[in-house]
Formats: C-alpha cells, sequence, structure tokens
C-alpha cells in the first residue's frame, strides 16, 4: 500500500478527522483567513454524513485543538437549547448541508479576503486567467440572495439547493463556501481558490485588459486539475508536519 493511499485510509478515524480540521483551523489562522471568532468549519464522520464535527460557538481559530470540536447530529435540533449549543448561522448552513448533501463530506465557510472581495462585484466570477483560476472553470455556484446572516433552517437550504452538484460556491457580498470528500480534498480547494481570487483581483486592480483564456483552454486545465487530487492529501499532511513543529497542541 502506497502512502497516499495510507493518508486516504488513516482519514477514517473520528481523532484523525478532530486533528485534521484542528490544523485546517490553526492554518487559516496562519494565513489571516479567518474573521475573529467567526466562521466555521465541519467534517461529517464515517456513515451517513449526518452526525459531523464542527467548531464550537466563538472559539479563535488559531487556538482551535481536536478537543474544541463539537460532535452534532442534523437530525438532532434539540442542541440548539442546550449549553453547547453551536453558533445559529453555523447550524442553519452546516447542520442543513450535512442532512441534505452526504456528498458534502467536510464543508469550509470562511471570509477570506481575496474571495470576499470579488464576492463583492457585480460579476463575481472567477475568470480563466492564469493555472490556478482555471481549475474553477465553470465548477463554482454563484449566490446572489444574500439577505442577512443565515441563521434560519431555510436559508441553509437555500444555500444547499444553490450550490447543487458544485464544491465551490460564491457567496455574493458574503464570502465563499468550499466543500469537499475529504478534509484533505476541501482544504486544497480552499487555498487554491483564495489564490485564484488573489491573482484575479490583483489583475483587475492593474485596470490592463484581462487576458482570458479560451473555454477549451480553461476546461483542459480544469480537468487537468481533476485528476492531480492526491497531491491534496499530501498538502494536508504537509500542513501538519509544520504545525507539529511550531504549534503542537493542536493535537490534544
Amino acid at each position: 500500500m502506497n502512502t497516499l493511499t495510507l493518508l486516504r485510509n488513516m482519514d477514517s478515524s473520528e481523532q484523525k478527522l478532530r486533528t485534521d480540521l484542528a490544523a485546517v483551523f490553526r492554518m487559516v489562522a496562519r494565513l489571516d483567513w479567518h474573521e475573529g471568532i467567526a466562521n466555521h468549519f465541519s467534517v461529517a464522520l464515517p456513515g451517513p454524513g449526518r452526525r459531523f464535527l464542527m467548531n464550537r460557538k466563538w472559539r479563535h481559530f488559531s487556538l482551535m485543538s481536536a478537543s474544541d470540536l463539537l460532535l452534532l447530529d442534523a437530525d438532532d435540533a434539540s442542541v440548539m437549547s442546550g449549553s453547547e449549543a453551536p453558533d445559529p448561522t453555523a447550524w442553519a448552513i452546516h447542520g442543513t448541508m450535512h442532512r441534505e448533501l452526504p456528498n458534502a463530506r467536510c464543508i469550509l465557510h470562511v471570509h477570506s479576503p481575496y474571495a470576499t472581495a470579488l464576492s463583492c462585484l457585480s460579476d463575481p466570477r472567477i475568470l480563466p486567467i492564469d493555472q490556478t483560476t482555471a481549475r474553477f472553470f465553470n465548477r463554482v455556484s454563484i449566490d446572489t440572495g444574500y439577505t442577512g446572516m443565515a441563521d434560519e433552517v431555510d436559508e441553509g437550504m437555500r444555500l444547499a439547493h444553490v450550490l447543487g452538484g458544485n464544491e465551490v460556491m460564491m457567496m455574493g457580498n458574503h464570502g465563499v463556501l468550499v466543500t469537499g470528500k475529504s478534509i484533505a480534498e476541501a482544504y486544497d480547494t480552499l487555498y487554491h481558490l483564495e489564490r485564484a481570487c488573489r491573482t484575479l483581483m490583483l489583475a483587475y486592480a492593474s485596470g490592463r485588459e484581462l487576458a482570458v483564456l479560451s473555454d477549451a483552454v480553461a476546461e483542459q486545465t480544469a480537468r487537468d486539475w481533476e485528476s492531480f487530487t492526491d497531491s491534496s492529501f499530501t498538502h494536508l499532511a504537509e500542513v501538519r508536519r509544520v504545525l507539529d513543529r511550531h504549534e503542537p497542541d493542536y493535537v490534544n
């Protein structure tokens, strides 16, 4: 069994899910993609996907540890009346999506700087102007229905419908939401999404005309990315190596 296969298989235990997700919280804080004590990440436990781990209410990403994650059941709304109730916006979005979208095993929602800036444009599409932006060609849902904080189940249902079969949603006037079949794949997508938005926003800022790739080249590049997904597992493993050296308490 090769190293990548081992990395994939290790993702099945709850403790591994906890430490991987805690690592993503810590790295996102290092990259300055968090927003105070807001935003939420979640991952489904093995099985149907309704039981999931998510950050507890108002815990800073830079302090997140494996034991801080709440174990929730998307079918049990009584948690919202208990002492360990998660943030209502998190329950509305993540609880609903884990119930309605079983293939969305990991859900990452942030207000990262460049993706959020792009989401505030009248045209928030990620135009294919380089290899990384082309990764998202025709693979992003765009939500233009923002009406305020999403703290109702109906809003979670609406967002799940807008996301549809895609793994990325630009949330107009709000931020981004990324899903994946695993923590590693979702994080790798989020990482490259923010890089893509940074490149596009910097190109826009130049005031010069964009050199947009042809549809054929953009589509081929996106397909090339889809055949390169094993690198996401190594990417997360390397993130954990960084944290093992500098912030080893994330595993606690």
